[in-house]
């Protein structure tokens, strides 16, 4: 790791990395120790006690957010028909088919999220090697491959996310900006917390939230304690 510069090392003095933290001090104190001029990502990654190699143990799912990420999140809609002119209605920014794949194939990533009809999976599966890496395949197991384009589009403007445990059990998601302060930012923790609880498989043993940490951007992490998870939800 490289030498942490000035700015950062004042900033990681202010909270003490022994500590489980409870969810509005961890907050006030991430809050306080960024740096930047930057409106920041609030940022959470929670360690499960999950093995993800084994099917009945993945952990994946997606949540609307309350407050939104902060992010103006540019959507695209691979659709036919009718569908082009309701995605649009939803406030797609980007619609159409074929000519959006021929955009893709040639290096163009200007959007956040894709969705499809189930109808065009066919010819969007021509481009499912350049989509996948990225994360930008539309995925019926994650509400992108829908015939409610009005409501799904809705949402992922409003601050839907999804997530997935990584290889280690590890679930990474953004949670907002530093601008929220600490009353929305709670907000969008207890929705994305209830969601990951209820999400818990059955053949998960032991403890399930093993370790919760927070961070904004460019600043130091801040531990949480899983106890005060029960204080959030609603």
């Amino acid at each position: 790791m490289g030498k942490r510069g000035k700015k950062y090392v004042t900033a990681r003095q202010k909270s003490d990395p022994n500590k489980g933290y409870d969810f509005p001090e961890a907050l006030s104190l991430v809050l306080d120790m960024s740096y930047t001029k930057l409106d920041e990502s609030v940022d959470v990654a929670v360690r499960l006690g999950v093995d993800p190699r084994h099917a009945d143990q993945m952990v994946r799912g997606t949540v609307v957010l309350p407050n939104g990420t902060g992010k103006d999140v540019k959507v695209l809609v691979f659709a036919k028909g009718e569908k082009e002119k309701e995605a649009e209605e939803a406030g797609a920014d980007f619609v159409g088919n074929d000519d959006l794949i021929e955009k893709i194939k040639g290096g163009w990533f200007g959007f956040d999220k894709a969705v499809a009809t189930p109808d065009m999976m066919g010819t969007v599966g021509r481009i499912g090697k350049i989509l996948g890496p990225r994360g930008l395949m539309p995925n019926a197991k994650i509400g992108t491959v829908t015939f409610d384009l009005a409501r799904t589009v809705g949402e992922l403007k409003a601050g839907k996310i999804d997530f997935r445990a990584e290889r280690a059990g590890i679930v990474h998601a953004p949670m907002g900006k530093v601008s929220f302060g600490v009353d929305r930012l709670l907000e969008n923790f207890a929705s994305f917390f209830e969601a990951i609880t209820r999400l818990k498989p059955a053949s998960s043993k032991g403890t399930y939230l093993k370790s919760i940490a927070i961070s904004t951007t460019m600043g130091p992490g801040i531990k949480i304690d899983p106890v005060y998870v029960k204080s959030i939800l609603r």
